[in-house]
This record gives structure tokens, sequence and C-alpha cells, in this order.
């Protein structure tokens, strides 16, 4: 495809649990032909426990390093793929500066009802367990959002096929290169 060609870093998927980073990505990825890779599983395979498990067992603090740390790395390796970030890897001021920097950050923003669907159909999202996951989703979409608006492109996910939000964010991928061209 001729706009895999004309990247030359990474392309980072950003958002709320449940916006479709991974599905998305994996299907952007292919529709580009270049490699996905999801830091959640990068984070399973480097530390073998689940990424929730990691986040009970040692807290926010120590997962969100972890995290940057990984993300940081797979930017860093300077391949030109589709990352699918977890939920709150952007927030981090240092991980969203260097994404910004080093990547071509996509913000994945679906409505709480839509997380709150799919979400609910796994028990593996740690912030999830305790509480209406609703309301924390909720609380989550207020407290990030400023953090996901610096993201360089804004695609709405909702209902809709997941073909729809692959063609918009190639849609938006080429408009932005020619933008920085």
């Amino acid at each position: 495809m001729e706009l895999a060609k004309r990247l030359d870093r990474p392309v980072v998927l950003v958002g709320l649990m449940g916006a479709g980073k991974s599905t998305v990505g994996r299907r952007l990825a292919r529709r580009l032909g270049i490699p996905f890779v999801d830091s959640d599983a990068a984070i399973e395979d480097a530390a073998g426990l689940s990424p929730a498990e990691v986040f009970e067992r040692y807290g926010e603090q120590d997962f969100r390093d972890g995290e940057r740390r990984l993300v940081a790395r797979l930017v860093d390796e300077g391949k030109v793929s589709v990352i699918a970030t977890g939920g709150g890897a952007f927030i981090d001021p240092r991980t969203r500066e260097l994404l910004n920097e080093r990547a071509i950050t996509v913000w994945l923003d679906a409505p709480v009802d839509i997380l709150t669907e799919r979400t609910s159909r796994r028990d593996t999202r740690a912030q999830l367990r305790n509480g209406d996951p609703k309301a924390t989703l909720e609380r989550l979409a207020s407290e990030r959002r400023q953090a996901y608006e610096q993201a360089h492109l804004h695609i709405k996910s909702g209902s809709g096929a997941h073909r729809e939000v692959v063609e918009a964010i190639l849609r938006a991928l080429d408009a932005h290169l020619k933008g920085t061209d």
C-alpha cells in the first residue's frame, strides 16, 4: 500500500479500554502490510503475568513504570508498525511525550455505553472488577480526555464495523502525512 511506504514511524493507537485498539490495530496493520504489536500482550510476554495480574500484584505505579519502558522500547526499535497501547499508557506524561515525538498517535474515541458493553464480555480489566464498570469508565473518560486530546489524530469509534474505523484512520493518516511531507 502506497500509504505504508510514506510511514517513517510507528502508528500508535491510544484510548480507553474497549475502544477497539487491538482489533482495529490488527486490521489496520494488515491493510498497511506492516507488523502489529499489542503492548498488553508484550507485557504478558515480558512479565509472565497478564497486565491485570501485574496491576493487582504490584500496583498501578509499578505497572505504569513497566508499561512506559516497554512502550519506549517498542517505539525505539524504529520499525514501522501499528502498536496498540493499554488504556492508561498515554496518560503518563513521559510516555505521551515520547509517543508524540517518535510515532503518529491515534486516539480511538468510543462512547462510554459501547465501552461498557465491550469490556463486560471478559473479566480481564483490573480497574473494572470492583464497583460499577460504567461509572468507572465514565470517570476514566473524564480524567483522561485532556491527555487523549493531545494525540495527533482523533478517530470516533462507535458501534459500526471495525472496517469503517480502519478506513477513517487511513484517511486521517494520509492527510496527516501530506501535512508533514
